[in-house]
C-alpha cells in the first residue's frame, strides 16, 4: 500500500500527454480504484489516455503488478505436479480448451484453468461448459485444488478474490471502448494468469476478422508483450499467434461447441480444431518439461476422453445426459454455385449472439442450444440450393433478426482457382 497520495487529474494530464507514470503513481490510482476511493470518470479518463497514448515497458510492468497485488495469489506448490496453462484472446468457435485442458492433464500435468463467459461475438468456456446438465463452475480455491491432485484437470470461473482490480477496469474497458489497447490486454491477461500461479503458460492469440487483433504486425506485437510479462514475473510463457478470419471447427455455441469438442476427445471432429488443440498441447508439455511425446495419442486412445469425463463428474455434470437443442432451427442455403471463399468469423460470431448464443451485456442470459452449424469451409465447391449452414435458437424472433446477417456470411466466387486456402490455424510462434 503506497502512503503518497496523488492527484488523479494530474496523472490524467500526465498520460494525456504523453508522458510516463511512475510506479508509485500507478500503485497510488489501481490501489485507489479497486478501493472505491477513484469515481468512475476519471478512471475511464486515464484508460482513454492510455488507449491514445499506450504504457511504457516500466509503466506496464507496474500496472500489470499492482492488479495482481489487488487481490490473492494462488499456490499450487504442493501439487506434486507440474502446472502449465492456455490462454486464448478470444475467437469464434474456439471450443479449444474443452479439449486442450483434459488432454494435457493425461499426460500428468495439472492445468488450473481459470476460464471467462462469452462476451459480444466472443465465446465463453464457462457458458460452454454450463450446457452440460449439472456442471459447475464456482469453486473454491480447497476445491481446485483437490480437484488437481486428483484428476489434473479443472475448467471453472476465477475467484472474486483474484486480481480484483482487472474485473473492475475490464468492465469499465468494455463501457468506454478501450478494449482494443495493447498494453491494456496484455496487463489484463497476464495479471490474472499470474497470479493463478501456474509454472507455464501458453497464448493463443487469435488475428482477423473474429479476433480482437485485425492485422498480423498487432497480433504480433500483443504476442510479444504478454511473452515478456509472463517471463518477467517467472512463469515459462510462450504463444502462438493463429488465424480466426474463419471460425474453428464447423459449430458456434454452447451445447454445439460440447458436441463437438466431444467428437474432438473421441479421436475424431474437425481438423482444424484437432490440429490447433495438438499443437498448443505440445507447446504446454514442452514447457512442463514432457517431450518426445505426441498428443494426438491420447486423442485417439481414449486417454484424453477418460480425463474429461473425470473433471465434468467432479464438478457435478452429468455427460450422459442429454444436451441442450434449440427449439427452432432455418437453413441457409447457397445463392449461387461456385467456390466458398470466405466464412466471415465475424459474421457468424455476430449471427450466434443475435441467435442467444452470447451477450451483449455481461449480465444478459444465454441459450444452450442456440448457435450456428456450417455445412462448409473456405474453399469447398457449392452448388446453388445446397445447405450452408443451419441456425438454431430457441426465439423465432431472433431467428429473424440473425437471418438479416446471412448475406455478410458466406462469400462464394466463380471457382475454385480464386480462392486462396491458408496452409493452417498457426501464423507464428513466439518465445522470449
Amino acid at each position: 500500500m503506497t502512503s503518497r497520495h496523488f492527484h488523479p487529474v494530474e496523472l490524467i494530464a500526465t498520460k494525456r500527454d504523453g508522458e510516463a507514470l511512475t510506479t508509485e503513481a500507478i500503485t497510488w490510482i489501481i490501489e485507489r480504484y479497486t478501493a472505491g476511493g477513484l469515481p468512475d470518470e476519471q478512471m475511464s479518463a486515464l484508460l482513454m489516455a492510455i488507449y491514445y497514448q499506450g504504457l511504457n515497458t516500466q509503466e506496464l510492468h507496474a500496472w500489470t503488478q499492482a492488479m495482481i497485488n489487488s487481490g490473492t495469489r494462488m499456490d499450487f506448490s504442493t501439487l506434486g505436479h507440474p502446472t502449465a496453462d492456455k490462454h486464448s484472446t478470444g475467437g469464434v468457435g474456439d471450443k479449444i480448451t474443452l479439449v486442450l485442458t483434459p488432454l494435457v492433464a493425461s499426460y500428468g500435468v495439472a492445468v488450473p484453468q481459470l476460464s471467462g463467459r462469452g462476451l459480444g461475438h466472443t465465446g465463453g468456456t464457462l457458458d460452454k461448459l454450463e450446457s452440460i446438465p449439472g456442471y459447475r463452475v464456482n469453486l473454491t480455491p480447497e476445491e481446485m485444488t483437490r480437484q488437481l491432485k486428483d484428476i489434473r484437470a479443472v475448467i471453472c470461473a476465477p475467484t472474486a478474490a483474484l486480481a480484483p482490480a482487472d474485473q473492475k477496469i475490464y468492465a469499465l474497458r468494455d463501457a468506454t471502448a478501450t478494449v482494443e489497447s495493447i498494453p491494456l490486454i496484455a496487463s489484463s491477461i497476464m495479471s490474472k494468469k499470474i497470479a493463478e500461479g501456474t509454472d507455464s503458460l501458453v497464448l493463443d492469440v487469435k488475428v482477423g476478422s473474429g479476433a480482437f487483433m485485425k492485422d498480423l504486425g498487432s497480433a504480433r506485437t500483443l504476442a510479444h508483450t504478454l511473452v515478456r510479462l509472463g517471463t518477467a514475473a517467472q512463469v515459462n510463457t510462450t504463444a502462438l499467434v493463429t488465424d480466426m478470419s474463419t471460425p474453428l471447427g464447423r459449430t458456434v455455441g454452447n451445447a454445439l461447441e460440447v458436441e463437438e469438442s466431444l467428437e474432438v476427445l473421441s479421436g475424431g471432429g474437425p481438423q482444424d480444431v484437432r490440429d490447433l488443440t495438438v499443437a498448443l498441447a505440445t507447446e504446454m508439455l514442452r514447457a512442463a518439461g514432457i517431450t518426445g511425446v505426441n498428443p494426438a495419442e491420447h486423442l485417439d486412445s481414449g486417454a484424453a476422453m477418460d480425463t474429461f469425463a473425470a473433471m465434468v463428474s467432479a464438478q457435478g455434470g452429468d455427460l450422459r445426459a442429454t444436451l441442450p437443442t434449440a427449439h427452432h432451427e432455418h437453413q441457409v442455403v447457397a445463392d449461387r454455385s461456385g467456390s466458398v471463399t470466405s466464412v466471415d468469423a465475424l459474421t457468424v460470431g455476430l449471427i450466434a449472439r443475435r441467435l442467444g448464443a452470447g451477450r451483449a451485456q455481461r449480465c444478459d442470459a444465454v441459450q444452450a442450444g442456440a448457435g450456428v452449424r456450417l455445412h462448409v469451409r473456405r474453399g469447398d465447391s457449392v452448388t446453388a440450393g445446397q445447405p450452408v449452414a443451419t441456425f438454431y435458437t430457441d426465439d423465432t424472433k431472433l431467428m429473424v433478426s440473425a437471418l438479416e446477417l446471412t448475406e455478410q456470411m458466406i462469400e462464394i466466387g466463380p471457382d475454385a482457382t480464386d480462392t486462396t486456402v491458408p496452409d493452417g490455424v498457426i501464423l507464428d510462434r513466439i518465445s522470449n
